[in-house]
């Protein structure tokens, strides 16, 4: 199954600004009139109803928005970027991908949830149609007519587009049912789930029959549930033994389990205390889940002989038991009931909180700056400034002058000169160095 991805993502570049002045028949010697850049497109992905898998992202790794265009005469604003719409399927978590996920072939990245957490989720799309912007686009650069002062009035510098922000993203699908079946293989969690749905899952008597989540709609209770198997669940399976951590995670978003107990295994108490003791291994979460306990196979003789025994135990166990016979029928009803009553219930003691995922934007910090002294170089930090000198000729000593008015103007002339820079000093920013 398709339900991990390891993808980049790059929002585009902002449009540059421009250096222009007006020429017109009656205005030869017109104003600056170079328009600002359009923002870069950002990456959004959508959670669409129409998508099941992650597949479409093992064939592509690397996803771009389009740049912003850049900004031309009579104060004409460049062209925004076009975004970037990805569609994934409903119930994929987003996060930021390190270094961490990635497996000792270099292969496909793991779960963050098998590493213990300590990552930032960037979004979680449960609902259809939510969508969270990854990456955002550059700001566009603004054109010579922002720097035109009364001391001014012909500027020559205009800023360079913003680069688009870029990003590793790790995305995990997990499948969203109401109730999920769980247990240790080959008690009949696949036959329970055709018998209780209409789900076609595939069936035989081995074990790892069911190689990945299998979703079915159950009717019980004037009401429908979805009830998915998880498969992969062995002694182990928290560490990823017998691919018990590629499923376990699909059951993080069930709200209760059914957890179904072979009959016919000589001790079914302690089966049902290992398969619990792997779920708090995995997620102390799911381990709390409420739990419906099932023991199944009393269509045979030896189990039926067995189940006033059997009953007893699990009700000294604290856990008192239901008795189906998945292959035949029996019972499946009133569990189906059962789990459709405890669905209400715990519908009722919910809260209501309904986060919605909208596109928002995240605030842009106002511009900030730093002056440093490295040997006989003073460096000013500040992407503002960089994306100016960029652009600019640092030999003119036209652009020059500009360059210290916009400096004073920012405080940061006042900064170089309480730190001793004096005329004939050299100064550094970006990749740009100049003589003061």
């Amino acid at each position: 199954m398709y339900d991990k991805a390891e993808i980049k993502v790059k929002a585009g570049n902002g449009g540059d600004g421009a250096v222009s002045f007006r020429r017109e028949k009656f205005a030869p010697l017109g104003g600056p009139d170079g328009g600002d850049g359009g923002p870069g497109g950002d990456v959004v992905l959508m959670a669409d109803q129409s998508v099941a898998s992650l597949r479409l992202f093992k064939r592509n790794r690397l996803y771009r928005a389009g740049d912003g265009g850049s900004g031309k005469g009579q104060k004409k604003k460049g062209k925004k970027g076009s975004d970037l719409i990805l569609k994934v399927p409903v119930g994929t978590i987003v996060w930021e991908a390190t270094e961490v996920f990635q497996n000792s072939k270099g292969g496909d990245a793991s779960s963050p949830v098998e590493h213990g957490g300590g990552v930032a989720m960037l979004a979680d799309l449960s609902e259809p149609g939510q969508e969270a912007v990854v990456v955002r686009g550059g700001r566009g650069g603004a054109g010579n007519t922002h720097f035109a002062t009364s001391t001014n009035q012909a500027p020559r510098i205009a800023q360079k587009g913003e680069t688009g922000e870029e990003r590793s993203l790790l995305l995990e699908l997990r499948l969203i049912a109401d109730v999920g079946i769980i247990g240790f293989p080959n008690v009949g969690k696949s036959s329970l789930l055709a018998a209780a749905s209409r789900a076609k899952p595939k069936i035989a008597a081995y074990p790892f029959t069911t190689l990945e989540p299998i979703l079915g709609v159950v009717d019980a209770e004037r009401t429908s549930f979805v009830l998915a198997e998880i498969p992969g669940l062995i002694e182990g399976a928290h560490a990823g033994r017998g691919l018990g951590s590629e499923f376990l995670r699909h059951a993080l978003r069930t709200k209760i389990l059914i957890h179904l107990i072979d009959g016919s295994s000589a001790f079914p108490v302690e089966d049902m205390i290992r398969v619990n003791t792997e779920l708090r291994l995995f997620d102390g979460g799911l381990a709390g889940k409420p739990q419906v306990m099932a023991v199944n196979k009393i269509d045979m003789p030896e189990v039926r002989e067995r189940v006033d025994d059997i009953r007893k135990a699990f009700i000294e166990a604290g856990s008192p038991a239901l008795f189906v016979s998945a292959a035949t029928g029996e019972g499946v009803p009133p569990l189906m009931a059962e789990a459709a009553r405890m669905l209400k219930q715990i519908a009722g003691t919910e809260a209501a909180v309904t986060e919605e995922h909208k596109r928002v934007f995240r605030p842009v910090p106002r511009e900030r700056f730093e002056v440093v002294r490295e040997d006989d170089v003073f460096v000013i930090r500040s992407s503002e400034i960089e994306r100016i000198v960029a652009r600019v000729d640092t030999n003119d000593p036209e652009v020059l002058r500009q360059i210290r008015g916009l400096l004073d103007r920012m405080g940061i002339g006042r900064r170089l000169m309480k730190m001793g820079l004096k005329r004939g000093d050299r100064v550094r920013c970006g990749e740009r160095e100049w003589e003061w």
